[in-house]
């Protein structure tokens, strides 16, 4: 190996790469807080992600948990069956098209995203049960909670556009510069 690429990869090791931060921020419908709001940062040239988490859209008490989910690209969504009735879980609407067919108590599926965009996910058994899974080709990516905050994970210092989805609402996007303190409101109308 060259000195310098030893170099490059002892400064990358030690924490010494780009400036990055992380983007705080809060999610609004009209004047107030909005859970569940996706918020994305465009990254074409990001790094892949290095051995996905276990990503889980548990099923309990006739529930999807948790009603808005946002993974990258290429990740396996676990969908156990947590409940106390069987469940028969699908996609056919936009995004990933599945179904996983019925399943009883304490039995697992899983399905890769392996596509960008918004998939709709229902049980055929229960019309009540309804989640969405958007999947983004990015590492920065966040979902609101219930007082509308949210926090990117730290990205490279630079300008982004930003992408914002809510279940019934249109996408939003816009500019924004990633540094210290860098601080982000996503309003609908």
């Amino acid at each position: 190996m060259s000195r310098m690429l030893c170099l490059v990869v002892l400064i990358a090791a030690a924490g010494f790469g780009p400036p990055s931060a992380a983007v705080e921020g809060a999610a609004f419908l009209r004047d107030r807080p909005l859970a569940d709001a996706v918020v994305w940062l465009e990254a074409p040239d990001a790094p892949p992600t290095t051995g996905h988490a276990r990503v889980v859209l548990d099923q309990r008490d006739m529930t999807f948990i948790p009603h808005v989910l946002v993974v990258r690209t290429g990740t396996v969504v676990t969908f156990p069956n947590d409940d106390r009735v069987f469940h028969d879980v699908f996609s056919d609407h936009d995004g990933k098209k599945f179904s996983l067919g019925l399943y009883p108590v304490g039995t697992v599926r899983q399905v890769p995203f392996d596509e960008p965009g918004l998939s709709r996910i229902y049980c055929h058994i229960h019309p009540q049960m309804a989640a969405y899974v958007m999947v983004v080709d990015s590492p920065y990516f966040a979902v609101s909670d219930a007082q509308g905050r949210f926090t990117l994970p730290p990205a490279p210092v630079g300008a982004y556009r930003y992408h914002a989805w809510r279940p019934g609402g249109a996408t939003l996007e816009a500019d924004v510069s990633v540094g210290a303190g860098a601080r982000l409101q996503v309003r609908w109308p």
